[in-house]
């Protein structure tokens, strides 16, 4: 069975090299809806495969974290990377160019590894990540796979590139949130939410 949770947000970014000019030249934004869907044969205690509720503690966090922020790619220009910083409280630097492809990737690899150093304490048994959507326009979307987001031919994306700025993390209810992932700490679901 599968189950998904959409979760918002709005978003600046550049996508240097694609095809569209306006895409590639200017700084523009997106209205983005994201869907994680798990996945799982097991019902937990109350007969489901993950309360939505345990979503909105950390998993909403991270994907919130590009709300309203600049997406940066650190392969642009230190010049341009330099700027956005200094004119924008609220930025995320990634290790690839900010496509609703790639993020569909990054969001991928930032909610698995959540997903995996969570332990659960109610009967949730084999929830694994299916996908990950993200609708970059009304029309538009990419939907990324395990196999699309951990792909050498895509791009490797490495957690500790993944930077976000001092006021993106200010809004997370556990400051240290994005270092205890990358540190691989563990994370206990509460019994009620």
């Amino acid at each position: 069975m599968i189950i998904r949770k959409m979760f918002t947000f709005e978003n600046a970014h550049i996508v240097r090299g694609c095809s569209s000019v306006k895409c590639r030249s200017s700084l523009h934004g997106h209205s983005y809806r994201v869907e994680l869907l798990f996945e799982s044969n097991f019902l937990d205690n109350g007969q489901m495969i993950y309360d939505f509720g345990l979503m909105k503690q950390n998993m909403k966090a991270l994907v919130e974290s590009f709300d309203h922020a600049v997406a940066l790619w650190n392969g642009d220009s230190k010049e341009y990377i330099a700027d956005m910083k200094k004119h924008s409280h609220r930025w995320v630097e990634l290790p690839v160019s900010p496509s609703a492809e790639q993020f569909s990737r990054v969001i991928f690899v930032m909610i698995d590894k959540l997903l995996k150093l969570t332990s659960s304490v109610n009967g949730e048994k084999e929830v694994k990540l299916h996908s990950i959507i993200v609708h970059e326009t009304q029309s538009g979307y990419a939907q990324c796979f395990e196999a699309d987001a951990y792909s050498q031919n895509m791009g490797i994306i490495k957690l500790e590139e993944i930077l976000f700025s001092q006021e993106v993390q200010n809004d997370w209810a556990d400051r240290e949130l994005w270092e205890k992932i990358k540190r691989s700490e563990r994370f206990v679901n509460p019994q009620s939410v």
